[in-house]
């Protein structure tokens, strides 16, 4: 029986989501057998796509398909939604990766580097834009509570930078014209 603050898991349809991951992933398979068919020397016929060039479709779609399922699966049998389902998935998509090489060491080996890839990306979040923000918040609010965080003091700038550089703190004109007077002897009007 699951505690009180944990989440009961929800099982998944392991064969609707591989079927859905094949011909999305195949589908990409198709469009690079394509770009493959029409880089040929030889004259082909639009059929090339799927005669010549038509592996790369099969491997994509069973890489897509086995990838999916085994995560899902996983997910199922575990009980658990954590970044060893897609740990367990990549080694399944890498061996099917292997499996074109016909050797026992690239079907482990592929298997090994996907699955270590899938499981990383998922375990440190899983995005490549970093963490989710909350969606509720303005964007520009939360931009400017950083700024305001992070803000320093003038004094403690002029301080350790000095002055100059676009950095001048309260009553500077005054004193640039009374240096200026004193070492060159030129008047600066001040400003009213």
């Amino acid at each position: 029986m699951a505690s009180e603050g944990k989440a009961v898991y929800q099982p998944k349809d392991a064969i609707s989501a591989s079927v859905r991951s094949t011909m999305i992933v195949g589908g990409a398979g198709l469009f690079l057998s394509a770009v493959q068919n029409s880089l040929t020397r030889q004259n082909v016929t639009g059929w090339g796509v799927v005669t010549r060039t038509g592996g790369t479709i099969a491997a994509f779609a069973a890489i897509g398909g086995g990838y999916e399922f085994a995560r899902v699966a996983a997910a199922n049998l575990r009980e658990k939604d954590d970044a060893w389902n897609p740990t367990i998935g990549g080694f399944v998509g890498g061996s099917i990766v292997g499996l074109r090489y016909r050797s026992f060491p690239a079907v482990l080996g592929f298997g090994a580097l996907l699955a270590i890839i899938q499981g990383t990306f998922d375990y440190t979040g899983g995005k490549m834009t970093g963490f989710a923000r909350d969606g509720e918040v303005d964007e520009y609010e939360r931009t400017e509570q950083v700024r305001r965080n992070k803000r320093r003091p003038i004094e403690e700038t002029l301080q350790e930078l000095g002055e100059g550089r676009g950095i001048y703190g309260p009553g500077y004109q005054e004193r640039r014209a009374e240096r200026l007077k004193k070492r060159y002897g030129i008047d600066i009007p001040q400003a009213a």
